[in-house]
C-alpha cells in the first residue's frame, strides 16, 4: 500500500537516536543469507574493519579471488585510518539492511521496516544503503535531515559503507558485484 516517505525518514531518524556505548549487537545475525559478526567494539574504525570488511573479504579469498583482491583490499584496510579519521559517530540502532525491499506501509499508510540485520553503528551506514539501490524519495531524505542532519562529509564515507553490501553481494551472487567492489576499492584508495 502507498504511504508517506516523510514519515519513514522521520521514523528512521528517531530509531537512530536510540544509542548505546559500543558498536555491535548482543548476538551475531545474518545479512541476506551471510553470517554477520557483531562482536562489540568501542572504536568504530575497528568494528567496521574487523566485523564488516574483513569477514567479507576473507570469504571472497576462500572463493578463489585472493589474487584479484589482496593488493587492493590490503591498501584499503591500511587506508581506513584516513577515510574515517576523527569520525567517532554515536552507536545508533541500525536496521543494517535497509533497501527498498525491506520497507512497506501498513493499511493506514504508516511506514514499517522489516528483515533487519540489526546492530549498533554509524547511522550513515543505513542512509548509505538507501542510496545504493534506490527506492527512497527526496521527501524521505529531507525529513530525515530535518530530524537529525547528516554531517557535511557524509558523502566521503558513503562508498566505504556501501562497499560492505557490494562485497556481500559478490559473495552471494558472484562476479558482476566483484567488479563493482573492485572499482569501489580503487575509488577509496
Amino acid at each position: 500500500s502507498h504511504g508517506d516517505q516523510q514519515q519513514l525518514g522521520y521514523a528512521l531518524a528517531q530509531m537512530h537516536k536510540i544509542t548505546t556505548d559500543q558498536y555491535g549487537w548482543h548476538q551475531n545475525n545474518i545479512i541476506g543469507s551471510t553470517p554477520q559478526s557483531n562482536r562489540a567494539h568501542s572504536d568504530w574504525l575497528t568494528f567496521w574493519r574487523e566485523e564488516r570488511l574483513l569477514p567479507q573479504i576473507k570469504m571472497l579469498y576462500d572463493k578463489g579471488y585472493k589474487n584479484q583482491l589482496q593488493p587492493l583490499s590490503d591498501k584499503l584496510l591500511n587506508n581506513l585510518d584516513s577515510i574515517l579519521a576523527g569520525h567517532n559517530p554515536p552507536a545508533s540502532l541500525l536496521h543494517g539492511d535497509l533497501w527498498s525491499g525491506n520497507y512497506a506501509f501498513d493499511e493506514q499508510g504508516r511506514p514499517v521496516i522489516f528483515d533487519p540485520a540489526l546492530y549498533y553503528g554509524d547511522r550513515e551506514a543505513d542512509l548509505a544503503m538507501t542510496e545504493l539501490f534506490g527506492g527512497f524519495s527526496q521527501d524521505f531524505y529531507q525529513a530525515y535531515n530535518e530530524a537529525w542532519p547528516l554531517a557535511y562529509d557524509y558523502n566521503h564515507r558513503k562508498t566505504l559503507y556501501n562497499l560492505y553490501h557490494i562485497l556481500n553481494h559478490a559473495n552471494l551472487f558472484g562476479t558482476s558485484y566483484l567488479n563493482q567492489a573492485i572499482s569501489m576499492m580503487k575509488k577509496l584508495c
